[in-house]
C-alpha cells in the first residue's frame, strides 16, 4: 500500500527554519508522507530524501556546516543519539505523562551541560529546540522551575543567533535559571 502524500506538516516548517538558520537559499520543496506527515524532500537530480533527521543532516552538509554534526567521534554519536531521541520520543509523545518523562530525562541529562553535546552547539540543540518549543510554551512558571536545566538550556538556545526566528519567545524567570546551588 503506497503512503498518501499530504500537506507538508510541522517538520517541513522546521526544515525551512533550519534552511534559513544555515543561510541556505530557499527553494526546497517539502511534502508530508503518511498520517504522521513524515517530511520528504524531492531532490532535483535523484531520489527523494525522507525523514526529519535525514533531511536536516543533508541541509547541514549542503551548507558546509559539518561542525553542527559534531567535531569528535563521540560528539557525532551524541548528536545522532539525540536526533534519534527527537524523532522516536519527542515527536511521538501523546500524553502529559509522555511529556513529563521527556522533560524529566532531558532535565537530568542537561544538569552539567550548556549544550546537548556538552560545550558545542549542534544540530541536536536546534532540532530539540524546535521539537520542544510548543511543549515549553505550554508549561506553567512552576513547571519551568521544576525542569530548571531544560529551561536554562532552552532559554540559551532561543537566544542563539538565527534560531528562534518567528517562533514566540518563551519567558523565564532569569534569577532562578542561573542561581548556583
Amino acid at each position: 500500500m503506497a503512503a498518501a502524500v499530504v500537506g507538508p506538516g510541522p517538520a517541513a516548517e522546521e526544515l525551512s527554519l533550519l534552511e534559513k538558520t544555515l543561510g541556505l537559499k530557499k527553494g526546497n520543496k517539502y511534502s508530508g508522507q503518511g498520517e504522521r506527515k513524515t517530511p520528504v524532500l524531492q531532490m532535483n537530480n535523484g531520489p527523494s530524501l525522507t525523514g526529519l533527521t535525514t533531511i536536516a543532516i543533508h541541509l547541514v552538509k549542503q551548507a558546509k556546516k559539518e561542525q553542527l554534526l559534531g567535531s569528535t567521534t563521540e560528539e557525532k554519536a551524541i548528536v545522532q543519539q539525540w536526533l534519534e531521541y527527537r524523532v522516536t520520543q519527542v515527536d511521538k509523545q501523546s500524553s502529559k505523562e509522555d511529556i513529563r518523562l521527556i522533560l524529566k530525562d532531558l532535565n537530568s541529562y542537561l544538569e552539567d551541560k550548556v549544550y546537548i553535546t556538552g560545550h558545542n552547539f549542534t544540530l541536536a540543540d536546534i532540532l530539540l529546540y524546535y521539537g520542544l518549543h510548543h511543549i515549553i510554551a505550554d508549561l506553567t512558571v512552576q513547571e519551568k522551575e521544576k525542569y530548571l536545566n531544560v529551561s536554562r538550556w532552552f532559554n540559551h538556545i532561543q537566544h542563539y543567533p538565527g534560531i528562534r526566528q518567528h517562533l514566540s519567545s518563551i519567558v523565564f524567570i532569569k534569577n532562578r535559571l542561573y542561581n548556583t546551588h
